[in-house]
């Protein structure tokens, strides 16, 4: 099974069309493998994500950048650390957007955002992001009076300007040579329970486990829509969203590297070449290497 095919099974690219509710959280593409086949597969893209990164680096026209979204307990970081853990670290840069500090909240929602983008060569991944300001902000309101907003931007169109800076962001970003994919990683209510049972009844993960996990679940509708419509507002040809199932981790493993590797290929990436009087001098320095006693 070539993983391009699950990738572009999960990319949004008729989001007016897209319904959260369409979307099974424990799809696997009718894949039926044991842990080791799911392994196996997972390696060779590892493997080809791990050689196009390199590419990535020589070529110094290009920057990646991948952004996780997910409710609690989705898997964010399992995915992080099994998809990216063939990759050289150099390459690689990893931002966790928590709570905004004063600093941050005296500027703009994408200033932060802006400072932590990955330069030309490198892979950067958003561990959360700007979207936490049509998510979670929207969700809970009260966060919005930290920011100290001016009365005459405040108001029913707030969210609506909000996805159309969000869109010129990211369209600004492929612009300038940034490849940007994200990933929405589809847990459900029933998984996400299950998983915190587990993080209570197991020692070394209670440290992840916040009560405030549980008072969000109760909120879930409401996360629910503003997915729905951050999805259906910002899925755009150069910035496209993946709606990945959660509820099985090796699959969505699978389903991210897939899908990272198959917009890297479309890239193109080449290493550069050295010719003319770059080349000649190369000759003459192994010349003089073979040459050396």
């Amino acid at each position: 099974m070539n993983l391009d095919k699950i990738a572009k099974r999960f990319r949004i690219d008729r989001p007016d069309k897209f319904k959260l509710a369409d979307c099974d959280p424990a799809d696997c593409f009718g894949l039926s493998i044991d842990k080791n086949e799911a392994k196996e597969m997972l390696k060779n893209s590892i493997e080809r994500l791990s050689e196009l990164q390199e590419r990535l680096y020589a070529n110094n026209k290009w920057s990646v950048l991948v952004v996780f979204q997910a409710m609690d307990a989705a898997g964010k970081d399992g995915v992080i650390k099994h998809v990216m853990s063939g990759v050289n670290p150099q390459g690689v840069q990893v931002h966790s957007f928590k709570q905004p500090s004063q600093e941050e909240l005296d500027h703009d929602f994408l200033w932060r955002i802006g400072k932590a983008l990955p330069e030309r060569g490198r892979i950067g991944i958003f561990n959360r992001s700007h979207y936490e300001e049509v998510l979670t902000v929207r969700v809970h309101q009260e966060y919005l009076a930290k920011q100290r907003l001016p009365d005459a931007v405040m108001g029913k169109k707030l969210w609506q300007h909000r996805f159309d800076d969000i869109r010129a962001f990211e369209r600004h970003l492929a612009r300038n040579g940034t490849l940007v994919l994200k990933f929405f990683l589809n847990v459900s209510l029933q998984e996400q329970r299950k998983r915190f049972l587990a993080r209570i009844d197991e020692p070394g993960k209670r440290w992840k486990f916040s009560m405030g996990d549980v008072a969000e679940r109760k909120l879930w509708p409401k996360y629910m829509d503003a997915y729905e419509e951050m999805i259906r507002e910002t899925s755009r040809d150069e910035a496209p969203w993946y709606v990945v199932p959660a509820d099985n981790k090796w699959f969505t493993r699978l389903a991210v590297a897939g899908a990272i590797v198959d917009a890297m290929e479309g890239l193109d990436l080449a290493y550069p070449t050295v010719e003319g009087e770059a080349l000649k001098a190369l000759q003459a320095a192994k010349k003089a290497l073979l040459a050396e006693k």
